[in-house]
């Protein structure tokens, strides 16, 4: 069974396709949140050249989520290390005015709370408008549905499945009925949009998520922990077999 890469080597390109997504097993996009930090270009090279198919970027500000991570900068230094795109997860308040920023240091997808404080449909239009493909996050207490006037906007949808902000926290599967949900209301508009799904996920987590629906994995620990780094991807990317 082919597992499609969101775009082939080279320069990195801010493409989401529907085909990409076809098969039935997830993409795996490692978050750098849980890596050596005091190697962290190396670590993304390790993870890029382990067959991971995104770098997840955890962007925390201590305001919208109480901890404090990178910024653009950081975003920039690391970009080198790897050819794949980045996923960059703007856990902040008022991601519009840095998007900008992040979309300069090399970001590829732009993901922005529907929670935090914002013109969403302003912030949407203005990541487009710098040439990136945007994603929308809901947390675990949120309501799928409040995503929903946006869908026909976004290039993906970011299903929290832990409160954002520290990681290593346990997986909530009682976030998983959202994802089928939000897929049929998709299938509704007529629409192909991915699912991403972040927080807890393992080998054990990933299996149900994948079941769910899920389209993308994005795992911390439990890949930049592992002593095999190739390993543990494979892993999550098999749990797709469970939707078959």
């Amino acid at each position: 069974m082919m597992v499609l890469k969101p775009f082939a080597h080279g320069t990195p390109k801010p493409i989401i396709s529907c085909e990409c997504f076809a098969d039935d097993m997830p993409l795996v996009a490692p978050s750098i949140l849980a890596a050596d930090f005091a190697n962290l270009g190396e670590e993304v090279r390790k993870v890029s050249d382990a067959g991971a198919d995104f770098i997840h970027v955890d962007v925390m500000d201590g305001i919208f989520v109480p901890n404090i991570t990178i910024g653009p900068s950081m975003v920039k230094a690391i970009r080198r290390f790897s050819e794949l795109p980045f996923i960059v997860h703007l856990m902040i308040t008022h991601p519009e005015r840095h998007v900008k920023a992040f979309a300069d240091s090399g970001s590829d997808i732009i993901e922005v709370h529907v929670e935090a404080e914002q013109d969403i449909v302003s912030t949407i239009k203005l990541v487009h408008d710098l040439g990136k493909k945007v994603g929308l996050a809901i947390n675990p207490a949120t309501p799928v549905e409040s995503a929903f006037p946006y869908l026909r906007e976004i290039d993906i949808l970011l299903v929290m499945s832990v409160y954002p902000g520290l990681g290593g926290q346990k997986f909530m599967p009682e976030v998983l009925p959202k994802i089928p949900k939000a897929k049929e209301e998709m299938r509704r508009l007529g629409l192909a949009i991915p699912v991403e799904i972040d927080g807890g996920i393992t080998p054990e987590t990933g299996e149900p998520s994948a079941r769910a629906g899920a389209d993308i994995l994005a795992a911390g620990t439990s890949v930049f922990k592992s002593p095999d780094v190739g390993e543990a991807i494979r892993r999550l990317r098999e749990c797709g077999t469970s939707k078959l």
